[in-house]
């Protein structure tokens, strides 16, 4: 039987167009969306989880020493700048006292004036005493008149209200001589404890009010962290926690401390808790106040049990678990409950998984219960 050529041309073409199906249908079950999903798989494992916790803060101060005069002036002289070291008591300049010394030189004066009235007051004193008393005896004897007894009786007590009022006027300048002279004292700026000069917030000419800060001193073993953590996350923060400091200027210097004290105050706006940790040692040398630190709080071992990954929870209906395949390569969604989690990323399993089980961490596509999924080695770079 002889085929026409026509009939020849459409057995080839459908011939093609089989293969052309044949091969769609094969990309489209292998690597289209029919494919199955790639996924990993991890097995639970039975491990004893260390838990912490991780924080950003930044370098503060305890205590911090602004140090000014308490009345109005202007600086005359500083002897230190940003970053030395003082000593507690030592001179860090002066003020200009303008014309406190010539006033203590006048209340000098009067003291020493009124301190001469005094004396005077004394000498009259006794004088009036010895007439008081001589004139008694003479009114005892009946050898003088009574109104010249009288007389003396009076002129003592006069001498007595005189030097009285002498003494408290020397009370009186005296006490403004040694306030004068307290505000001299006050001119000087001293270190009130050990410390590094953190700030030199005037300098000399400068005219400055009672108050306003010249210096500010920070003793080295005041410095802390004040650390921010989620309050999510936040489980098992009390103080006492060691703590590993990574200041961002040293990342490869980690330096030891411990949570000092919680804050009874937490951050609504942020929702995070904020805690104080202070240094074991004071680094050398000392960080500036204001740099971010990075802190891990170590918490204690948790009993052995179920742990997993914690790329492998997933959420489902308002239910947390995981996801894990059958023998058919289906897969079905496991409600787990879950525990504490390491920085790892681990967590730990309380309910729903025994050790020894498989189940899927990553996938390339979104999973459902039912997807058909075969198991890689890794996924492909570039895929969720």
């Amino acid at each position: 039987m002889t085929w026409a050529w026509p009939q020849r041309r459409s057995l080839g073409l459908w011939a093609v167009l089989l293969a052309l199906g044949a091969l769609l249908g094969y990309v489209a079950l292998r690597a289209g969306p029919l494919a199955p999903v790639a996924v990993t798989e991890v097995e639970v494992r039975h491990l004893a989880l260390r838990p912490a916790l991780y924080g950003v803060g930044t370098v503060q101060a305890r205590q911090s020493f602004r140090i000014g005069p308490t009345l109005a002036g202007r600086v005359l002289q500083l002897h230190v700048d940003v970053g030395d070291s003082v000593r507690a008591g030592q001179v860090l300049g002066s003020m200009d006292p303008v014309d406190l010394q010539a006033r203590i030189r006048a209340q000098q004066a009067a003291v020493q004036r009124v301190q001469a009235s005094v004396r005077e007051a004394q000498a009259r004193r006794a004088f009036a005493a010895t007439q008081a008393q001589r004139y008694a005896q003479l009114w005892a004897a009946r050898a003088t008149s009574e109104e010249l007894h009288a007389t003396r009786q009076q002129e003592l007590a006069v001498a007595d209200a005189a030097l009285a009022a002498a003494h408290e006027e020397q009370q009186r300048l005296q006490a403004e001589l040694m306030a004068l002279q307290a505000q001299h004292g006050h001119l000087r700026l001293v270190a009130p404890q050990d410390g590094i000069v953190t700030a030199r917030e005037a300098e000399p000419g400068s005219t400055v009010v009672a108050g306003q800060a010249v210096l500010e001193v920070v003793p080295p073993e005041s410095l802390w962290i004040q650390l921010r953590l989620d309050q999510v996350s936040a489980q098992g923060l009390t103080p006492g926690l060691a703590a590993h400091i990574a200041l961002r200027s040293r990342p490869g210097a980690p330096l030891a401390g411990r949570v000092l004290r919680v804050e009874p105050k937490a951050d609504a706006v942020t929702e995070e808790l904020l805690a104080k940790v202070a240094f074991t040692r004071p680094p050398q040398p000392l960080p500036p106040l204001g740099e971010l630190a990075e802190v891990t709080l170590d918490l204690a071992p948790l009993p052995p049990g179920a742990v997993i990954p914690a790329a492998a929870v997933q959420r489902q209906g308002g239910q947390r678990g995981v996801w894990q395949r059958a023998e058919d390569g289906r897969l079905r969604f496991l409600p787990i409950t879950t525990g504490r989690a390491d920085l790892d990323g681990q967590v730990q399993v309380l309910q729903g998984l025994e050790a020894g089980a498989r189940i899927v961490v990553y996938s390339d596509k979104p999973l459902h219960a039912g997807s058909r999924t075969h198991v890689v080695a890794q996924l492909q770079p570039g895929t969720p």
